[in-house]
């Protein structure tokens, strides 16, 4: 399939999967979905009456904990009913990524193997590195300000006014609280084929740098093995251009579920905190465009326009993983070196998703706002500072950023049952972030590319 007719097929596959979606939702969901919406709302209740109940063993408070026990089974039952509906439009996305997940870990250790063994020498490594990390740093740092500035320029959550609720309530999104210890665990693997097997990119990173200075050391018995591996990244390329045909029908199985199960009335009821959140993924597309402007030259605009494709899948899918192998031909094909795509690129997966990291300030103090509690500057910027920390190493773990909210809003007395507020909308949102994490991504590649003097023209 052509690159032209792929992105006219898997825009096509977007608008149908909409339409589709929504009909699904009028005809054979909806009724669930009030169902649900219906046990909230008692389960709610029930928990209000409790809270405030000053004898636990009274008969209304026993009475009140039995219709959350029935409402909690009532909703359980739904949303497996509405699961099993959607299960086979599911099915679509679900295999797409399964197969693109399948290509990811090896397609980062051979091309990485050989990227290292061309560069050489570790000195020649660590100033890559270098470079690459100051701008993973300061993209990083922009986006964190970026989304706390807006959030409190648009106050999002001000109109909400919720009271506090009992310290007891909260989610099933467990905590982040990523010690050194654990992240230095995350970082190096114990085992390269566990690493392979759960696709722990930063822990393949680790081991293709070792395995990858060592082939360069050995000399002539390492050619060998780097001509092997440039033959194996080359046969997973090919293997990415028959997955990628399936992409329109991954497309259209993703926004069929998620319009399936919101609704478009989702798009009214959250309308402001969506348009306020894009307009910030937007302002941000401007300011990685602008660096990149003054770094690369106009030649900017042709990357934005050769990565649309991958974009667009990672928007659709909400996974920026299944845009990689897209985005890594796109970097090449602008005239970034393998040496330097192979290097920069899947670092980034761990230590440079500018949507995420704007989104994890703009959440966090959404919910502090909408339970009216007031955070100084200096306590934002103490989060802020702990984001930074906390969000590195995780890409792997699933709704990582909203695992990194729960583990830091805790730190700042914000309830966690706050999460409620943004779960429901969440795939929305992600579907902005994933494609924003491509941007930056590719930005990144081509500028350290650009200080490394191995730009093609």
């Amino acid at each position: 399939m052509t690159k032209n007719k792929l992105t006219l097929f898997i825009f096509i596959a977007l608008v149908a999967g909409i339409a589709v979606g929504y009909l699904y939702n009028i005809r054979s969901i909806n009724p669930y979905n009030e169902k649900i919406l219906k046990a909230e709302a008692l389960i709610k209740n029930a928990e209000t009456v409790m809270v405030n109940s000053k004898d636990t063993l009274s008969s209304a408070y026993q009475e009140q904990k039995a219709v959350k026990k029935a409402q909690i089974a009532v909703r359980k039952e739904a949303t497996a009913t509405r699961e099993g509906k959607l299960e086979y439009f599911a099915l679509l996305s679900d295999i797409f990524l399964r197969l693109i997940k399948m290509i990811v870990a090896p397609l980062v250790f051979t091309t990485l193997v050989v990227g290292v063994a061309k560069v050489g020498d570790v000195k020649a490594v660590g100033r890559i590195g270098g470079k690459t990390m100051i701008w993973f740093l300061s993209a990083t740092l922009v986006s964190l300000m970026l989304g706390m500035i807006l959030v409190n320029l648009f106050e999002p959550g001000k109109t909400m006014h919720l009271a506090l609720p009992d310290t007891h309530l909260g989610t099933d999104i467990q905590k982040s609280a990523l010690s050194l210890k654990d992240f230095i665990a995350h970082v190096f693997p114990k085992s390269f084929v566990e690493a392979m097997a759960n696709n722990e990119i930063l822990q393949i990173v680790v081991f293709s740098l070792f395995f990858g200075i060592a082939t360069a050391a050995i000399g002539e018995k390492g050619a060998i093995v780097i001509k092997a591996m440039d033959a194996i990244a080359h046969v997973i390329l090919k293997i990415t251009g028959y997955v990628m045909n399936f992409a329109p029908l991954a497309v259209f199985g993703a926004m069929t579920v998620i319009v399936a199960k919101q609704g478009l009335s989702i798009l009214s009821t959250y309308a402001i905190f969506i348009g306020e959140f894009y307009s910030g993924l937007f302002i941000l597309w401007i300011l990685l465009a602008l660096v990149g402007l003054a770094i690369l030259g106009k030649r900017v605009f042709n990357l934005i326009n050769g990565l649309k494709d991958a974009m667009l899948l990672a928007f659709s899918t909400a996974s920026s993983e299944a845009a990689y192998p897209r985005t890594m031909l796109e970097l090449e094909r602008f005239g970034c070196k393998d040496k330097i795509v192979s290097f920069v690129l899947p670092l980034g997966y761990s230590f440079n998703l500018d949507g995420s990291m704007m989104y994890m300030t703009f959440a966090s103090l959404f919910i502090a706002q909408a339970y009216n509690i007031h955070l100084s500057f200096d306590q934002q910027l103490s989060m802020l500072l702990i984001l930074m920390l906390t969000s590195k190493g995780i890409a792997g773990v699933p709704r990582a950023s909203l695992v990194v909210i729960a583990g830091t809003i805790a730190s700042f007395n914000i309830p966690e049952a706050g999460l409620a507020l943004i779960i429901g909308i969440d795939p929305l949102l992600d579907m902005g972030r994933s494609a924003t994490n491509v941007v930056g991504n590719a930005m990144a590649t081509a500028v350290v590319s650009k200080w490394e003097g191995e730009l093609k023209s």
